[in-house]
This record gives structure tokens, sequence and C-alpha cells, in this order.
């Protein structure tokens, strides 16, 4: 029986300014190398996740959704401390069921609200907080471990696998090998070898791989000059050193690894736990909508009539101020389809939200653009303070916006000022 391995660890265009591989190129890749899983694992966010398990569906491979998350050496309220110091290690954290998925949007969503400096960071007081159903592998050279490694602190790099350990449980965190052509990753290896016998760490191969061939090592090199502002003829800046992450084939990876099964054999392993999934009984869900809140007792939907219908009222009374001339049925009528509309759709905290962050930017003097797009065409909008055009007095469609006969989510572009 041919043996199998799965990227556990790979970088997509949702890793900004840093991965070079296309969503769709990783899986088409992947099935062509008869994989029959894979990992996303973009840098700080999982932008890319529901695209992704869409995707990996239609190629017949199971996606494994996680993040490399940026952990503080301290607390995540610490920022002080230059850029090119160190404010940030690498961790994996991959998905192994509901409750992991919503302790990894919890981790990245205080990771910028919270923790963010340089980077999105989280804390290791935040990952005891959210650690269920996540497997935790210790990353590149940038991780904790094996930074402490190169630095010849064994002492404290074997603390920090025991202290990942009690956080994760001792099943659910992995000690990464990779094989990437540099010398600090030998050196790391080998110490984390030694570091698994003494801590019963179990040991997983990865290639943290950034683009899909070798021949694209330039491209991410190019990438990276974007991110940091600089050209590829400087010396003295962010690069990799090595065109050796890219995706691997399964016989490349075995090759490497021979002297280590456990670590090939492992990736299979922690696949095969990680059943993590967007669609609930084999059907995609349409859509991942934040709830608004409400006040106590009210529905969306009828929160969302109440403070529509207030802003109906002002506009009219505008109107009657400028003694336009207007036909009150025809607008009554029209917010009447509209509202039912919406309500119909489930787009009612959507409006709540789009409406709450539009209200916000007025109260702060921050300037709002008068509307743009088909969202103009809808009078809930008008209503709301959200748009500025009368879709009426201009004869404008409230369904080019949103349509009961095509079934999509509402797009309402907003300008604000960036000052």
């Amino acid at each position: 029986m041919k043996q199998k391995f799965v990227h556990l660890h790979t970088h997509s265009e949702y890793s900004l300014l840093d991965g070079a591989m296309k969503i769709d190129s990783l899986l088409e890749t992947v099935a062509k190398m008869e994989m029959p899983a894979v990992a996303l694992t973009d840098h700080g966010n999982i932008f890319g996740a529901p695209y992704f398990c869409l995707k990996a569906k239609e190629y017949g491979i199971k996606p494994i959704v996680g993040a490399e998350v940026y952990v503080a050496p301290g607390s995540r309220f610490e920022k002080k401390g230059r850029e090119d110091e160190i404010n940030f290690y690498h961790l994996i954290l991959l998905v192994e069921d509901d409750t992991g998925y919503k302790n990894l949007v919890q981790l990245l969503t205080k990771s910028y609200l919270e923790g963010f400096y340089y980077k999105p960071r989280v804390d290791k007081e935040l990952l005891s907080l959210h650690s269920s159903g996540l497997i935790a592998l210790s990353s590149c050279l940038r991780g904790e471990i094996p930074t402490y490694i190169l630095q010849n602190e064994i002492g404290k790099a074997e603390n920090a696998i025991r202290e990942y350990q009690e956080i994760f449980g001792r099943h659910n965190f992995y000690l990464e090998l990779m094989d990437n052509g540099l010398k600090e990753q030998k050196i790391v290896n080998e110490a984390l070898i030694e570091l698994s016998q003494k801590t019963s760490a179990p040991i997983v191969a990865s290639n943290d791989a950034h683009y899909l061939t070798q021949e694209d090592a330039l491209i991410q090199d190019v990438l990276l000059c974007i991110q940091t502002g600089k050209t590829l003829k400087e010396t003295n800046r962010l690069k990799f050193n090595s065109d050796q992450f890219y995706l691997r084939s399964t016989e490349e990876m075995i090759n490497l690894f021979s002297d280590y099964p456990d670590a090939i054999e492992n990736t299979l392993a922690i696949a095969g736990r990680c059943e993590f999934t967007f669609f609930k009984d084999g059907k995609e869900k349409k859509y991942h909508l934040p709830r608004f809140k409400t006040p106590e007792g009210i529905s969306e939907d009828d929160y969302l009539e109440k403070v529509v219908r207030e802003g109906f009222e002002r506009r009219l009374e505008e109107k009657r101020r400028r003694n336009e001339d207007f036909n009150i049925e025809k607008y009554r009528e029209r917010l009447k389809i509209e509202l039912e509309t919406i309500k119909q759709m489930g787009f009612s905290g959507y409006f709540l939200i789009v409406w709450d962050i539009v209200k916000f930017a007025k109260e702060k003097g921050i300037p709002v653009g008068p509307g743009r797009g088909s969202a103009v065409g809808s009078l809930v909008s008008y209503s709301l303070g959200i748009s500025e055009i009368d879709p009426i007095q201009y004869d404008l469609l409230f369904e080019r916006f949103l349509n009961p006969e095509r079934i999509s989510l509402p797009d309402i572009d907003i300008d604000f000022c960036g000052r």
C-alpha cells in the first residue's frame, strides 16, 4: 500500500504579501499528488477558510482549517520594543471540531482587538482559555521552542514544551520537523528529536509551504520585498535564504524523513482527527453573519423595523420642510415591500450592523459618502442614513440591490474619510 502524507502547514495568498499560492492551485496540486487532505494555516487569519473548504469538496480533498498565530513573549497587552526585536513567536493551530473553530475565531479576534503590536498577537493566557478542540504545532524557526534552541537555551525550550502540553493537552501538541536546507533548521531538528524523547511530545513533519514549486521561490521573495519596502538587490532585508519552502510531494517528504517515520504517520493521524467543516449534513451553510445585539426582548426583525420607521419619518419631515411634492403612499408601500423582503431573506441583522457602523462614524465626525452602488436603490438604506440618495425620487430599483429570486448577500459599499 502506497504511503500517504498530509501537509499541515501551508500559506496561501491570504498570508498577505508572504504566501504565493492561490487556494485553487494549492488544492489542484494536492489532488494531483493524491494526498487525502491538506491544512490551510495563513498568518493571523482564516480569511480564506470558507472558500478553501468549498473548493476542497470539489476536489475530493479533506480540508483542515487552521492558522499560524502570533504568540506574545509575555502578556498580549505589553506593547514595547522595536519591530526587529522579538515581539512574537509563531504557533500553528489546527481545528478539530466546532468547538475548536469557535475557539480559533475567539483567539484571532482578540489578537487584533487586544494584542496587536506589529502583528495580531495572542498570549498563553488566551491560549489556555481557548484551547479546546485545537491541535498545536511548534511551527517554524520563528516558533518559541526553535527560538530558544537557537539561543542555546535548551532548558527554556523544554519548559515551553511542557507549558504548551499543559495548555493543549499532551496529545494535542506536536514538535514540527522541517527540512528546508537551512543549517539553523538542522540544529533545531536535532534538538527537537531529543526533546521529544525527554517530554514525550510527538513529532510531525511539515514544509511550511509558501509556494507551489521550487521555481516560485522568487515570486515569494518579491512579495516579501513589497511587504517590507525593499528591493531584490538589497541584502539587508527579510528573506527566506532557501528555495525549499514549496509544496513537496509525498515521496519527497517520506525520503527526507525516512529516519523518522512517526513524523510522516502523525500527519495522517492529525488529519484524521480534524473533522470540522462549514457544511452541515453535507450541505453548504449559506451565511455566517454575526448577530446584532438588540435591546432585550426585541428580535432583529422588530428592531430593524423600529429604527427604519423612525428614520423614514425623519426623511419625510425633511421633505416637508423643503416643500417637496411627493406621494406619501408610494413611499409607504415601497418601504413595506423592502422590509418584508429583507426579513424574508434573513438580512435584518446585516442592515442593523451597517447602520450601526455608519451611525458611529457620523457621531464621531467622520465624513461618510452619500452612497454608491446598487444599495442606493433601497429606501431602507435611505431611511437608516446608510445612503443619502432617495431611490424613489431618482427612480432607482430596489430589486437591483436585493431580490428574493436571486439569493445572495446584500453588498453595501460605503466611503469613509481616511483622516
